[in-house]
């Protein structure tokens, strides 16, 4: 095995030997929110087969870190797994949004809170198999509490956790979103000095 560090993430012309080119597309599905696509693609070997995959505009995660080292969090019902999830707020992103105004909109809108100090945390991919979803996480400190203006359709509440409490539910699995995971891994990082944004 190689002891060279790898080309972490190569675009399709930068490594051929790995890439599926498109031959066409048919939108399998639309949706007023999400879209699935079924793709025939090439193969590096020549060989087509078909890519379903569902096309996302994207969302921000927010970190809501406090003074005091509490975070704010929302407990959120999800549909399609029938419960009740602990995350940090998020939302989608509106088509021509910047990122970051999305990010400051989505925290008033959901907590009520503004910040004053933001900073880009990084972005990820949640669903590389089956979406081109992605995800830009921002940490919020500078908080001011104000009035949600939730949308009609939205019902969550929100609370306060020491950071510590977020990464012992998150080793217990009481917490299993995935961008909340992250989140939590990459707020230890930075209260520890460890990391910097």
């Amino acid at each position: 095995m190689s002891k060279e560090t790898p080309n972490l993430q190569l675009s399709a012309a930068e490594n051929p030997n790995l890439a599926e080119v498109k031959v066409e597309t048919v939108r399998a599905f639309e949706g007023s929110f999400l879209h699935v696509e079924k793709d025939l693609v090439r193969l590096p070997d020549g060989k087509q087969v078909s890519r379903e995959y569902i096309k996302h505009p994207g969302a921000v995660v927010i970190l809501p870190l406090f003074e005091d080292g509490t975070v704010l969090l929302e407990r959120q019902f999800r549909y399609p797994l029938d419960r009740v999830f602990l995350e940090f707020p998020a939302g989608k992103i509106d088509a021509g949004e910047d990122h970051l105004e999305c990010a400051k909109r989505e925290l008033k809108e959901e907590t009520g809170y503004t910040a004053s100090d933001w900073s880009f945390v990084c972005t990820i991919h949640n669903a590389i198999a089956y979406s081109d979803e992605h995800l830009d996480i921002y940490l919020a400190k500078g908080l001011q509490a104000g009035e949600a203006q939730l949308d009609a359709e939205e019902f969550l509440e929100t609370f306060r956790a020491p950071v510590s409490q977020v990464l012992e539910w998150v080793r217990a699995g009481q917490i299993t979103d995935v961008k909340t995971v992250i989140g939590a891994f990459w707020l230890e990082k930075i209260m520890r000095g460890e990391w910097v944004v």
